[in-house]
């Protein structure tokens, strides 16, 4: 039997990571005596404290920590408390990290890499586990065009991006990509969905004045940051998705997109390619014009098709069973 499992969240904020923790963490609740730490999570247990978790770990824990704030947190209570954990972090970090986090990852029981780019990255793999999203929570909705109706946001479909708004994430080829494509399609509405941090709001008046420029001010939205119960409802809605990253680690939103049976358009990042099955859900490009063209092709008459393929592929294997039965071999393998 394995020792109690606490599942650290420290970050406010609802990110990617805080999303794959939440999707493990439900699936995880009817296997485990399971706790999360910190920061709520939508659909989980009320959190706990670090202090809390400290008390509960006296017998034996497994500690699952997913940022560098919550492994030295779960390195203080296993080597200076002397506390009977065992450490699991989950790398999703497709490129080098920096001194920091490699001092902290070398103190690791265990890594779960979420792809094999991913564990080339780092030492001491115990399982390449891809993240996977709740087919329970992100499912079609019974009429599409009813459920984009409900959002208000006017036409009679939508495309969104999804993600904090800076250059890293694309938010500016998506732009570009919704002006050369929306004058094609009067009746689609495209959505920018996330926050711009302070130090990139330059960039997004600059996206705006753009948008201004193309006479697109009705037609791209920029809804700021959503609360994460509003996301399952609002990808129901969408006839697409499109991410248009430099780079991502590993990159969750086209996962929801295709339970919700949603196709998507990507650039060629995180595990973008591995989602999209040979373009069965999705079509991985390499430019903003591309882009446009991909999206042309699948809103002219292939989101139906791609869309009940994609939600095919996702709970065959991308659920967030599969994830939690790769976890589970690298949890029982510390015990």
């Amino acid at each position: 039997m394995l020792p109690k499992l606490f599942v650290t969240n420290f970050n406010r904020n609802f990110t990617g990571v805080s999303a794959t923790a939440a999707n493990v963490v439900r699936a995880q609740l009817e296997r485990y005596d399971v706790q999360l730490v910190g920061q709520p999570l939508p659909g989980c247990p009320a959190p706990i404290t670090v202090a809390q978790a400290r008390v509960g770990s006296k017998e034996g824990a497994i500690w699952h920590v997913r940022r560098n704030t919550e492994m030295r947190a779960a390195i203080w209570a296993r080597d200076v408390l002397r506390l009977p954990i065992k450490i699991v972090f989950t790398s999703a970090a497709q490129r080098r990290h920096s001194a920091y986090p490699r001092w902290l990852i070398s103190r690791m029981d265990a890594i779960v890499a979420t792809t094999d780019i991913a564990a080339a990255y780092v030492d001491n793999v115990r399982g390449v586990v891809g993240h996977g999203v709740a087919t329970d929570v992100f499912k079609p909705a019974p009429d599409r065009g009813v459920a984009w109706a409900t959002l208000g946001f006017g036409g009679a479909r939508g495309i969104a991006t999804i993600g904090r708004v800076r250059p890293e994430k694309g938010t500016d080829l998506f732009v570009d990509a919704m002006c050369a494509m929306l004058p094609r399609h009067e009746d689609t509405i495209a959505l920018v969905i996330g926050k711009a941090a302070r130090e990139y709001q330059g960039f997004l008046n600059g996206l705006k004045n753009r948008i201004d420029a193309a006479g697109m001010n009705e037609r791209i939205l920029f809804l700021g940051e959503r609360p994460a119960k509003s996301l399952p409802a609002l990808m129901q809605g969408l006839s697409l998705v499109m991410q248009l990253p430099r780079y991502e680690g590993y990159g969750m939103v086209p996962l929801e997109g295709m339970a919700s049976a949603v196709p998507f358009v990507a650039t060629d990042a995180g595990a973008y390619r591995a989602f999209s099955a040979h373009g069965e859900a999705g079509a991985i490009v390499d430019t903003s014009e591309q882009a446009a063209n991909a999206a042309q092709e699948i809103l002219s008459g292939n989101v139906e098709t791609m869309g009940t393929r994609a939600r095919e592929i996702t709970c065959a294997r991308f659920s967030a069973q599969a994830e939690t039965d790769g976890i589970d071999k690298v949890y029982r393998s510390l015990f």
